[in-house]
């Protein structure tokens, strides 16, 4: 049987849940980012080892500026009501996404809670924040070029080579892809990592994921028969 040891979420559905209840799309925000704590004591109790977030994508941008405003505050909500708990439960604070266009006070917020946290072992909580699948790789294809041109690196590269260059340099391959609130599809997230993931399409929205809908979740990923473009003996 093949450990889940790295869960990603596409955690979707905000807006609609606030919508269906007649609330602002910012209280569907605020709900999602409390859910991130009772989602990673789920997972840690469950032997989940890494569990990556998207957050925030390069996409995300086009939404509203009040609504990108809003989103850039959440850090600093969640690490300010639950990073102590988090130090004291052993997690590790992960950051992938490009830092730099982010507002000085979205990144501070966010490099402290991972230098805090550098050096707990437990679950490895990552944060996908202003991230996207194409960005990451071709600033992983430039940055082995410029190393390549500079004598650095020679030409020529094989898989465990080029990974070395992404963010996620330092994590296992996804074993679990989930995305919340309904849709089904993908949207420039980890799509080099996700190769030979488990993909589960869910109705739930992002605040409606509870610890329950977690472990259905990983009960269908056990159950499912995971080959890596081979042929189960017969």
């Amino acid at each position: 049987m093949n450990e889940c040891r790295h869960v990603a979420i596409i955690m979707d559905g905000n807006g609609r849940w606030a919508k269906a209840q007649g609330k602002p799309r910012t209280a569907g925000h605020l709900a999602g980012a409390d859910n991130i704590r009772t989602v990673a004591i789920a997972a840690d109790e469950l032997g989940i080892k890494y569990l990556t977030l998207y957050a925030f994508s390069t996409e995300n941008w086009k939404r509203s500026a009040d609504e990108v405003g809003y989103l850039m505050k959440l850090p600093a909500y969640l690490f300010g009501r639950y990073m102590e708990e988090f130090l004291q439960r052993g997690y590790r604070i992960r950051l992938i996404g490009d830092l730099s266009a982010l507002p000085a006070a979205t990144r501070k917020v966010l490099l402290d809670a991972a230098e805090r946290s550098q050096a707990n072992d437990g679950l490895n909580l990552i944060i996908a924040i202003n991230y996207g699948s194409h960005d990451e790789i071709l600033r992983a294809v430039n940055d082995y070029a410029a190393d390549v041109a500079a004598g650095r690196a020679e030409q020529g590269i094989d898989e465990a080579g080029f990974e070395q260059y992404l963010m996620t340099k330092d994590f296992p391959p996804v074993d679990l892809l989930i995305r919340t609130g309904g849709e089904q599809r993908i949207s420039n997230y980890l799509l080099w990592q996700i190769a030979y993931a488990e993909l589960e399409f869910i109705p739930e929205a992002w605040p409606d994921f509870t610890p329950e809908v977690l472990r259905r979740c990983v009960d269908e990923y056990y159950g499912r028969d995971r080959r890596f473009g081979g042929i189960k003996n017969e």
